[in-house]
């Protein structure tokens, strides 16, 4: 009689995973499930319960693949990107819109190989948006239990290595900082004035800011901070949008309520 221990235990013989078998497991980034409006987001090798039956994913699953639950109903598998994580986060406020992210990327220019410096992170959706178009993020949240949701989430959007999620308030913490060592700050809380006010200190050379606001009073405080330190091209947005409506008799833009989201104070250290 054969021993066939050797096919349960792993390359230490001890039975349990090895170091490397557990790193590749967590750094396995989770795939979208698609059939019709539904979607689940999913982690190659894990299992989901759905009301048209079980999902099991290979540990091999590829973008395209179809997988079929166990009673038959096909899904479609799709790549994460950057828009579907205001969808399948966990949510611990109303995270920022994807319209409102495209708008801080595109007027800052964060890309591959920027430091960023960010506050307020909330569900975290800018900080990981920031991580996948190249940047390593370092963001404060003062909520403990709100910045251990966010920390999942880096994890869910496969960018946990490139933000560094710290409890905290980042006012409490400015003088700890490196100087002039990021290339852009971004800021999402009420306080943003007081950091601000410490931009010129944080930001390399050609550095930008980019503070994000529902309210004009804070806005205004911020547009003042900038002015204060001599930051340059400082310029206030408010973000909006407005649907297209077409059918039979004409098209227009929707009567629906306009969407209004806040307020998008750039500027620059120069």
């Amino acid at each position: 009689m054969t021993d066939d221990s050797d096919s349960e235990t792993d390359a230490d013989g001890d039975g349990t995973a090895s170091a490397d078998e557990t790193a590749d497991a967590d750094d396995r980034v989770p795939v979208l499930l698609v059939k019709g409006d539904r979607e689940y987001l999913i982690q190659p090798g894990g299992e989901q319960g759905t009301d048209l039956g079980v999902l099991e994913v290979p540990e091999d699953v590829q973008p395209g693949d179809t997988i079929e639950t166990h009673l038959g109903e096909a899904f479609r598998v799709r790549r994460l990107r950057g828009p579907d994580l205001f969808h399948q986060f966990e949510r611990t406020g109303a995270p920022m819109v994807p319209r409102d992210v495209g708008l801080v990327i595109g007027e800052t220019g964060v890309s591959q190989g920027d430091r960023v410096l960010d506050t307020g992170t909330g569900t975290g959706v800018l900080a990981a948006s920031m991580a996948r178009a190249g940047a390593e993020v370092v963001t404060y949240e003062r909520d403990p239990e709100f910045a251990d949701v966010a920390r999942e989430n880096m994890k869910l959007g496969g960018v946990d290595d490139s933000v560094d999620v710290r409890t905290g308030d980042l006012t409490e913490e400015i003088d700890a900082l490196e100087p002039s060592s990021f290339d852009v700050l971004t800021l999402d809380t009420g306080d943003a004035a007081a950091v601000v006010e410490h931009a010129p200190d944080l930001l390399v050379d050609g550095g930008f800011v980019a503070v994000y606001s529902p309210f004009i009073e804070s806005t205004r405080e911020v547009v003042a901070a900038a002015r204060e330190v001599e930051l340059s091209n400082v310029r206030t947005r408010e973000t909006i949008q407005r649907e297209m409506q077409f059918d039979d008799r004409g098209s227009r833009p929707s009567t629906a309520p306009v969407g209004h989201t806040g307020y998008l104070t750039i500027a620059r250290n120069v």
